[in-house]
């Protein structure tokens, strides 16, 4: 496997495993939907792949991931800075890091998210931040793993309308 910068001619395909990613989020609380951002997305990954902030794990001839060689296993997309207000740290963001289900467990996240944080350092970055549902016990073990703690916690509440709260 290597992990490499592919060309816009592969975000197509990159966007078709951000559905992937969107449609498995949902089953652990997200509010995104899938195809329904599919278009937007596929700029979005133009524009990382453009900028150099995204990276995909490929399959290799007699690599030991039993996938067709040039195989798109996961990607991993990520900016540096641009934060609105002044910090004591320069924080550059994981917007997405994806592995196909099939390759998971395998080193493929590892790779791609050591990719992005030696990319983010070598763009001066102090800190990596990232979110990650609350309800995906699996990403946070890999995220832990992978030496992240929470910093900021993020809380929700369903608004209640008043046809529900009367009675």
């Amino acid at each position: 496997m290597n992990v490499e910068r592919p060309d816009t001619d592969a975000a197509d395909a990159i966007a078709d495993l951000w559905v992937d990613l969107a449609a498995e989020q949902r089953e652990v609380g997200s509010h995104l939907q899938a195809a329904e951002n599919r278009d937007t997305i596929g700029e979005n990954v133009r524009r990382a792949i453009v900028a150099d902030g995204l990276y995909v794990a490929v399959a290799q001839v007699d690599d030991e991931f039993d996938a067709d060689p040039g195989t798109v296993l996961g990607f991993v997309m990520f900016s540096a800075g641009s934060e609105l207000l002044a910090t004591t740290a320069t924080r550059g963001t994981i917007e997405n890091l994806y592995v196909r289900p099939e390759y998971r467990d395998r080193g493929i996240g590892g790779e791609l998210m050591a990719t992005a944080e030696e990319k983010l350092a070598a763009r001066g970055v102090d800190a990596v931040k990232l979110e990650v549902l609350a309800a995906n016990e699996a990403a946070r073990r890999f995220y832990r793993r992978h030496g992240y703690d929470p910093h900021r916690v993020q809380l929700e509440k369903p608004v209640e309308s008043d046809n529900h709260s009367k009675g």
